[in-house]
């Protein structure tokens, strides 16, 4: 992914308008996309004109029928129908019982099972690429490569299913064994967001998930995948449910006792009310929230590197990635040429249609994306800063706004402080290490950071305690584009949450901790005798 879109980034092509803007002909601007014949792929998705949101093993639903819409020309794309809370709670229940007999296969057996899931994702992976541009709006090459992330987490859980393991601890009692043992928490209720509508947490677990309702078909398509794994296995569809619904679905699977974890992403307002009703029941919660991201670049920076770098991981996904690099800081000696040389990179991205293997950069999800982008470009005018790039709206079918590069703000301005989801990048001015790595921490999110330098110390100051305090921290790359073998997440406001790769799987585990007694004798604790 990253090398493609580095290749992106150096084109030459000005985009002073759309390039192939997707516009449809007239006659058919009151029709469901499904029915075009352009869409009929669609169909080799499992996908129709009305599709059910709720599958517990059967597809139904008994609640409101929503339309998903494409946000490169605002069109309607297909309906789905939401769960019900009575839906929510047949399928929480059948998930419950699914659980009974997913425990009893061995881990390796599960994991076999989840690495047929990533075949047949493999096989989709084209379509469901191309959906993902559809319903979200990011250009084709990301769809696609989410769906590879995808298919990888499931390689990977499929090899940790023979790994997953606890120490053999030395007792002080003769005779007596100290053990760690792991076990799954069981059902784990997931909650995902827009911009990554197709990745959600599976490992080897027992999972009841939401996605966000303006990307439902995806939720759909990729459920229907993994229910076909599970039945040609003979086993309980429930095992992987979905119920498509709003936030009293996410509200009540929150305070839901049944839900022995859940796994939210999203903003971090929501993520702070949806940790306060779990809590409230003593559950877990695993948090992915929001992100204010910074890219340093100091005065002996590779700009081969850095110019690259904060373009793809600043307009990216258009902004829209908890990646996103908001705030760029850079030494003094080298502000005005970066600044420069950024505009001119800028010139030059390509924007239009997702489809076109050439565009590296799509429109904002919806219409309230592009509402919230004036807003904070506004702001930002008022509190001192200068639009030296974009700051409008664009006009052309679709939600598509500038590219835009702020300077002339203070760090700790109150917009600089947000974490606005859409392509706005904040320059900024320092001079020496101290001052830049505390304007990097003082922000209330901690989830990616990266420094540009080719100092040893400097490298090795940044990754220590007093460095970066991100749960991401990067030397000479973006902000972006993080690898499965690695724990994501980050920490304060992002909410400490870890996923996907090295130990993050405890998260969905719990431990414990056992004493065995294979003599005859009984040492007690503390040397206690009870006579």
């Amino acid at each position: 992914m990253w090398r493609q879109a580095r290749r992106l980034c150096v084109q030459t092509v000005k985009a002073s308008k759309l390039s192939r803007p997707w516009r449809r002909p007239a006659a058919l601007m009151s029709t469901l996309l499904i029915h075009h014949p352009q869409y009929a792929w669609l169909q080799d998705l499992g996908l129709r004109e009305e599709n059910d949101g709720v599958y517990n093993g059967s597809w139904g639903g008994r609640g409101e029928v929503i339309t998903t819409y494409c946000p490169a020309n605002n069109e309607p794309i297909a309906r789905v129908r939401q769960a019900s809370m009575k839906d929510y709670e047949e399928t929480i229940g059948k998930a419950k019982k699914a659980w009974n007999i997913w425990a009893d296969i061995p881990a390796p057996k599960r994991g076999e099972i989840v690495r047929k899931i990533g075949d047949a994702l493999r096989e989709k992976i084209q379509l469901l690429g191309r959906l993902v541009s559809l319903e979200m709006g990011k250009i084709l090459v990301e769809g696609i490569g989410e769906v590879q992330e995808y298919v990888d987490v499931c390689d990977y859980a499929s090899g940790l299913s023979r790994m997953i393991g606890g120490p053999t601890l030395p007792s002080e009692r003769p005779g007596h064994a100290l053990i760690e043992q792991w076990n799954p928490l069981g059902l784990v209720g997931i909650i995902t967001a827009f911009n990554f509508p197709l990745i959600f947490s599976l490992s080897l677990l027992n999972v009841s998930r939401k996605g966000a309702p303006t990307t439902s078909l995806v939720s759909v398509a990729v459920t229907k995948i993994i229910a076909r794994v599970l039945e040609d296995n003979l086993l309980p569809g429930a095992i992987c449910s979905l119920t498509c619904g709003g936030a009293d679905i996410g509200t009540t699977m929150a305070r839901d006792e049944r839900v022995n974890l859940l796994s939210f992403t999203g903003s971090t307002q929501v993520g702070k009310q949806v940790a306060l009703m779990v809590q409230e029941r003593f559950g877990k919660s695993l948090l992915e929230l929001g992100g204010n991201n910074a890219i340093i670049a100091f005065e002996d920076a590779d700009l081969s590197l850095v110019l690259p770098s904060a373009l793809f991981a600043a307009v990216g996904t258009a902004g829209q990635r908890c990646t996103t690099v908001r705030r760029l800081f850079l030494h003094e000696s080298i502000h005005n040429e970066v600044v420069d040389r950024l505009k001119n990179a800028y010139s030059q991205i390509r924007v239009g249609n997702p489809w076109d293997p050439n565009i590296l950069y799509g429109p904002l999800h919806t219409k309230q994306a592009v509402s919230m982008f004036v807003r904070a470009v506004e702001e930002a005018k008022k509190e001192g800063g200068t639009v030296v790039y974009g700051g409008k709206v664009m006009d052309h079918p679709g939600n598509y706004v500038e590219p835009t590069i702020v300077t002339g703000l203070a760090h700790d301005a109150p917009i600089v402080h947000k974490e606005t989801f859409a392509p706005i990048l904040y320059v900024f001015k320092f001079q020496n290490e101290e001052e830049v790595f505390e304007w990097n921490n003082e922000v209330k999110q901690g989830l990616s950071s990266s420094i540009f330098t080719k100092d040893l110390g400097r490298i090795f100051r940044w990754l220590g305690p007093k460095g970066s305090d991100c749960g991401i921290v990067n030397v000479n790359i973006p902000t972006s584009g993080a690898e499965i073998g690695g724990a994501f997440g980050g920490e304060k406001h992002t909410g400490g949450g870890r996923e996907s790769g090295s130990d993050a799987w405890k998260q969905y585990m719990r431990r414990s901790t056992c004493t065995i007694n294979y003599s005859t004798s009984l040492p007690l604790a503390q040397g206690i005798k009870f006579q």
